[in-house]
């Protein structure tokens, strides 16, 4: 991608608000009178009752998850100043922040020590030599670090977070964390929902005091040391409950908070809650109602309000035009169009929402795309109105236009081939089709095939007719199959592949004959089925005639080119055919586009086409379906492969080096 530059307005406006709303990860001082918060990315301090917040931090990195020491005097937070998050501490009066740890992945403070002489912390570092399990992410483990700076050391090898110390010592408190759930996941119920335990110092032994099906989490301990609060959704939403240690199995709750969920629960030493909901800050004291404290931020933009930003390495997705001549991507949420060759380059939206999936339409002249406007997404397309402007890096005018803006979420949207319809996905779980004259759509696929984790994980291919979709289908969570689903019939699909292993990615290639997808049958992969795994990339040949040709010798497939030719030569010295041919050509054409099936055997007309496993990012054939392309990464990046399926013979053809990448040929 060529080097463009972009001007974003930043609309870091001067700030003035009472109420300011989206203050997160608050904590109260042990003394009740200071809450720390973060907004924006900086941490501000405010009276427990209110008022003037002051910046405590003012740094283009995002500073959060501050704990306050036992004294009051310091606070310690994250902050990725360096590229990742790193534990950071400042005097709670204001200074300069001193770094204190340096590893290359993510960590988080939890608390100090009792004595203040430690912070203990959330990581994923090199592992104890006899524990089996390596940390990762979703597995992270605990470690301390000295408050004026030290070695680290380990303190568990059990994934623990939100780690809470009693006043002597004597006794810890923790949620567990035993997979990788988003933590702001809501209405959550699983095998792998957190709980809380207790670790007794003396005997060495970890406990789980409460257990539910859904959510409990943040477990602070009381002043007197014996009740506990927490956040779990057991009233429906989270909010603060409560138990007596000696008694964890009587909960009480505290807060009755709707619909949304309360965050980040904290607690001074005389008693005084703490915690955010919705955005603003509430304290609440035992046995009274919740009382929200009104915060006025001032502050300054921390940059320029207009800014010129490259926006190379930061292309998310792409498309070519049919024609070949400019390709659509997505930067920053944003639709833009360059040209292929040469340095000419058009903006097409300019919004505050996000746009995503972007293509051409058939013929190049319009692009279509979704955008998360109005809190839903909606499928619009663009269009150039000056028709004497050939392409849209050159247009002067453009127009917009929705296609699908209604009640429900609908995305993903693919022209078919023919340019009178469009998939999509609605709300996630069906596969639709919109029929651009009529305006009316259909369901092809129902939600119970279709599993998904977020927006966009829904999979589909035009077939060159436009009569079939190729889908990506997960009856399980764990492998995906492939189905081809008629586009015209509601639920009438056939499992293509039915291999019990994770069939990924299908295409259609050789002008329909065949297709193509991923596989893991062959490959490494780890024994967790969320873990990384090795592909192969596999095809289908959807008539008896292809796969017979692709099973031809070179020397057969050469003496077959040699009796085609033959015949062509021997067909264009008839003139009678000649005056026909622009005819016959037209239906040539039109026939060359429908996809034929030959049902008998078609499940066992399968290869394996490359003749090593690797990661792979995509993979087309060449025109004549001799050649197959693929991303391939057996290190570090991913380089340009290639293989003569005639030979076998397979090599390298271009050092990429990137990390992720798509194949797409013209028209």
């Amino acid at each position: 991608m060529k080097h463009i530059l972009l001007i974003v307005a930043l609309f870091l406006q001067f700030i003035a608000n009472a109420n300011t709303d989206w203050m997160r990860y608050a904590a109260i001082s042990p003394d009740g009178k200071t809450i720390v918060f973060t907004h924006k990315g900086d941490l501000y301090l405010v009276s427990s009752e209110g008022g003037e917040a002051k910046p405590l931090t003012f740094h283009t990195a995002h500073d959060y998850e501050p704990v306050w020491s036992h004294d009051g005097s310091k606070i310690c937070f994250a902050s990725n100043r360096y590229g990742n998050f790193d534990l950071f501490i400042i005097e709670a009066k204001g200074g300069e922040a001193k770094r204190l740890t340096y590893h290359s992945n993510d960590e988080i403070p939890y608390t100090f020590s009792n004595d203040d002489k430690y912070i203990i912390f959330g990581g994923s570092r090199l592992d104890d030599v006899n524990h089996r399990q390596y940390p990762t992410g979703s597995q992270p483990e605990l470690y301390k670090v000295a408050v004026n700076g030290s070695f680290v050391d380990q303190v568990w090898t059990i994934p623990a977070e939100e780690v809470q110390i009693s006043k002597d010592g004597s006794f810890m408190l923790y949620q567990d964390k035993k997979g990788g759930e988003n933590k702001f996941r809501k209405h959550h119920t699983s095998a792998i929902t957190r709980d809380i335990w207790k670790y007794d110092v003396a005997s060495g032994k970890h406990e789980m005091i409460i257990d539910w099906k859904g959510e409990d989490r943040n477990p602070i301990i009381a002043p007197d040391q014996k009740t506990i609060y927490f956040l779990s959704e057991r009233s429906g939403n989270f909010n603060v409950h409560s138990f007596q240690l000696d008694n964890p199995k009587e909960v009480s709750q505290v807060s009755n908070f709707k619909p949304h969920p309360v965050r980040y629960l904290s607690i001074s030493k005389d008693g005084l809650l703490c915690y955010t909901y919705n955005g603003s800050i509430y304290t609440q004291k035992k046995n009274e109602e919740p009382v929200k404290i009104n915060i006025e931020v001032r502050t300054e933009p921390k940059e320029n309000r207009f800014q010129l930003i490259g926006i190379n390495g930061k292309v998310t997705e792409m498309a070519v035009s049919p024609n070949g001549k400019e390709v659509a991507y997505i930067v920053r949420g944003e639709v833009f169009v360059s040209s292929v060759k040469g340095d000419m380059h058009k903006r097409i939206t300019n919004t505050a929402a996000p746009e995503r999936f972007v293509s051409f339409s058939p013929d190049g002249k319009k692009l279509i795309y979704a955008s998360e406007r109005n809190a839903k997404w909606s499928i619009y397309e663009t269009s150039r109105v000056n028709k004497e402007e050939p392409y849209f890096f050159v247009s002067t005018i453009l127009k917009e236009e929705p296609i699908l803006e209604n009640e429900n979420n609908n995305y993903e949207p693919v022209y078919s081939p023919d340019g009178k319809e469009i998939a999509y996905t609605e709300n996630r779980r069906f596969i639709k089709i919109y029929n651009i004259e009529s305006k009316e759509t259909r369901t092809v696929l129902g939600d119970y095939k279709l599993f998904y984790m977020s927006e966009g994980d829904q999979y589909y291919k035009w077939s060159p007719d436009s009569k079939w979709l190729l889908v990506e289908y997960s009856p399980v969570l764990s492998n995906a199959e492939v189905l081809l689903v008629h586009a015209h019939e509601k639920d009438s699909s056939i499992n293509l592949t039915q291999s019990g292993y994770g069939d990924y990615s299908p295409v259609w290639a050789n002008g329909g004959k065949q297709i193509l997808w991923f596989s893991d049958r062959h490959g490494l992969r780890s024994y967790a089925n969320s873990g990384s795994r090795q592909m192969d990339v596999y095809s289908m040949f959807l008539t008896k005639e292809a796969w017979e040709k692709f099973n031809l010798s070179k020397d057969e497939y050469d003496l077959l080119k040699e009796i085609e030719k033959k015949k062509k030569k021997e067909k264009e010295k008839d003139d009678d055919k000649k005056k026909k041919k622009k005819k016959k050509d037209e239906k040539a054409e039109i026939d060359s586009l429908l996809v034929k099936f030959d049902w008998e055997g078609l499940s066992d007309r399968k290869k394996r086409l490359t003749i090593h496993s690797s990661k792979l990012g995509d993979a087309v054939l060449s025109k004549d379906g001799e050649k197959l392309y693929y991303l391939a990464r057996f290190e570090k990046n991913m380089n340009l492969w290639e293989t003569n399926l005639r030979t076998k013979e397979t090599k390298m053809l271009v050092k990429l080096g990137v990390r992720y990448g798509n194949l797409q040929w013209d028209k």
